[in-house]
């Protein structure tokens, strides 16, 4: 696994997928507000600044490059959203999916995983932009970090994450518990060497 920060800057067709610097704030800020709920524009900053320090000491680390990638059009260099790699933990083994590939019963304990994140500002909603710069971090994260498998939380309303979900070919997984609430429908797909090795 390679985890110089430099090679997570990827293209697309239309994307342009690089770290965040600390010029992006005025761009994200709404973006990210508009998604998740207001913060200070200095809480926000202080974001900003960790995730920036971070790619390099993660990368000193050796750790994966967990974090937000800002996501810009190749076409204008406008700032549309975010993507990324972060740690997901929850009660993956009351799922299904997991249920049926371990032979214990459920514990309903947290356990890690890799999971993928994205936002795309709402003006640019409904031209598959989430769907691309996605789809580009899991071609990385399968290729170049050789991950196992990759997955995404979202809540049951958000049929829009749910629908890029679906486009990215993962298997839906809907949390048989009430609780945690972020642990509603979970997307899992398998790096494809998996399925390749089984047969």
């Amino acid at each position: 696994m390679s985890t110089d920060p430099d090679l997570f800057r990827l293209e697309t067709d239309r994307l342009v997928i690089r770290p965040f610097v600390r010029d992006d704030l005025d761009a994200i800020h709404p973006i990210l507000n508009a998604a998740f709920g207001e913060e200070s524009r200095a809480d926000r900053q202080e974001w900003l600044d960790w995730a920036v320090i971070n790619y390099a000491a993660l990368a000193r680390l050796r750790q994966p490059p967990y974090g937000d990638r800002a996501v810009g059009l190749k076409a204008t260099d406008t700032l549309i959203g975010a993507v990324g790699l972060v740690p997901s933990f929850g009660p993956f083994d009351t799922l299904p999916y997991f249920r049926g590939r371990s032979t214990g019963s459920p514990t309903g304990l947290f356990t890690p995983q890799m999971g993928l994140f994205w936002v795309i500002g709402e003006p640019y909603h409904g031209h598959g932009y989430a769907t691309e710069a996605a789809r580009a971090v899991i071609d990385f994260a399968f290729t170049h970090l050789r991950l196992r498998r990759i997955v995404a939380t979202t809540e049951y309303a958000n049929s829009r994450s749910i629908a890029v979900m679906q486009r990215l070919g993962m298997d839906i997984q809907r949390n048989p518990e009430p609780t945690p609430l972020w642990f509603q429908v979970i997307g899992i797909l398998d790096n494809p060497a998996v399925s390749q090795n089984a047969m």
